[in-house]
């Protein structure tokens, strides 16, 4: 009888351990839930606002803020005209040389639309 109380009490002992290991399990479950659902909120908030800072450095400052530098953008944006100026007058050259040559480059434009912008930067070298 005696070994048999004292088994049972061990078993009481193991059944009270495992509850309380369960409880604490829970316990700890629930906390990280809590945990997760606020790190999946803040995830959210940050990648709201890479979004917002990459459209903000794709499209520069919007039209209530003023520039920085209003000379320097300017510059800039000045440059990049020429740049693209340099590049038109490339791209027709090129066609003209194709049309000369009588290329399938020319053949991707309408006619009268290459004849207009040939006549167009020849004009426009002639003001120069």
């Amino acid at each position: 009888p005696q070994q048999l109380a004292e088994r049972y009490a061990d078993l009481a002992a193991s059944h009270s351990e495992a509850l309380r290991q369960r409880e604490e399990r829970e316990w700890q479950n629930a906390r990280l839930r809590q945990e997760n659902a606020r790190l999946r909120l803040e995830n959210r908030r940050l990648r709201r606002e890479n979004r917002c800072l990459f459209r903000q450095a794709l499209l520069g400052p919007g039209p209530d803020k003023p520039p920085a530098d209003p000379g320097e953008e300017a510059e800039a944006l000045r440059a990049q005209l020429g740049q693209l100026q340099e590049k038109h007058r490339r791209a027709l050259r090129h066609l003209r040389r194709c049309r000369a040559a009588g290329g399938p480059e020319a053949s991707g434009a309408e006619d009268g639309e290459v004849d207009e912008l040939l006549l167009e930067e020849d004009e426009q070298a002639v003001d120069k």
